[in-house]
């Protein structure tokens, strides 16, 4: 049986261990023989995950084939709803691009981190999306709760509360990865996302096991009983030179100094990590190096205007 999107066939879970998963799109080679990285291939299977990301298990998890087109139409349109997006769209569209120092975070959102961390989760973690933000934003006009996924594991009944950063510098998106777990896994913040997530959730009857969610998030619920039952992912996408100082990922130079660029990493957001319940927070740290974030992000905005536009 295969995952959700089967996206193993064009990203490689290189580590996956309980505090670090890390990944890389590796390369292949053109009608000339020549040697390109697999961003096409990548850009095509993110977009596959569009209209899941947009409206989550909501509406059912099926889709008749018939109706597929005008579904990611329309998750498309809802997407480009969010000022973030569109705005980081017109920017891309004049040939701009966000640069890793911008003040206002809600535009960096707009950069698909959270898209890339909704396949990771779904694909390589066994995990199914509680809602969606994007939904609730365009069908109820709601505060789109703050992080950037809200996932369940249902075998191990584990909720996962995720943040993802698109950066080009790896360091720079891990210092504000760390910033927002010093924000958010506090026990006043927690209780104020769950409770609006708990209001949303109750709009549905086919939330798996939707009682027991409801009961984790319960404000009576004790913070150490609730950290207890939380993964938290962190994913930083980033720029690696090593994607076009070489042009295999088999090769063993390669792997040596992605894993040696990956430890660096690792023990970077280690050291920059001083919540006080860090002994408490199940962190997974989640890295994808990519050759260049910036084409990344064109080609899927190119992708979901072309969506966009099939509804017009």
């Amino acid at each position: 049986m295969g995952t959700p999107f089967n996206s193993e066939k064009i990203i490689t879970h290189k580590i996956n261990d309980a505090e670090l998963s890390t990944f890389l799109v590796g390369f292949d080679i053109n009608d000339n023989g020549d040697s390109k990285y697999r961003i096409k291939p990548l850009i095509e299977k993110l977009s596959h995950v569009i209209y899941e990301f947009a409206f989550g298990f909501h509406d059912g998890d099926t889709t008749p084939n018939n109706e597929i087109l005008s579904k990611l139409t329309e998750a498309a349109q809802s997407i480009y709803k969010i000022d973030a997006f569109q705005k980081v769209k017109d920017i891309y569209d004049n040939d701009g691009s966000i640069t890793d120092d911008l003040e206002d975070k809600y535009l960096r959102r707009g950069e698909f981190g959270e898209l890339i961390l909704h396949l990771l989760l779904r694909d390589f973690h066994n995990t199914t999306p509680l809602l969606s933000k994007i939904y609730f934003k365009d069908s109820f006009g709601h505060t789109v709760h703050g992080f950037d996924g809200i996932h369940i594991e249902k075998e191990t009944k584990t909720l996962w509360l995720g943040e993802s950063k698109l950066y080009k510098d790896g360091k720079a998106g891990l210092r504000e990865l760390v910033k927002d777990i010093e924000h958010h896994f506090k026990s006043d913040y927690l209780n104020s996302e769950f409770l609006i997530v708990s209001k949303k959730l109750k709009h549905f009857d086919n939330i798996p096991e939707k009682d027991y969610w409801l009961d984790l998030m319960s404000k009576s619920t004790k913070l150490i009983d609730q950290l207890d039952s939380v993964n938290i992912p962190l994913l930083c996408t980033y720029d690696s030179d090593l994607f076009t100082k070489y042009s295999d990922e088999n090769n063993q130079d390669f792997i040596n100094e992605y894993l040696a660029e990956i430890k660096e990493l690792k023990e970077y957001f280690d050291e920059k990590n001083n919540h006080p319940l860090k002994a408490k927070l199940n962190i997974i740290l989640i890295l994808f190096p990519v050759q260049n974030k910036v084409e990344l992000v064109k080609g899927l905005h190119n992708k979901l205007s072309l969506l966009q536009k099939l509804g017009e």
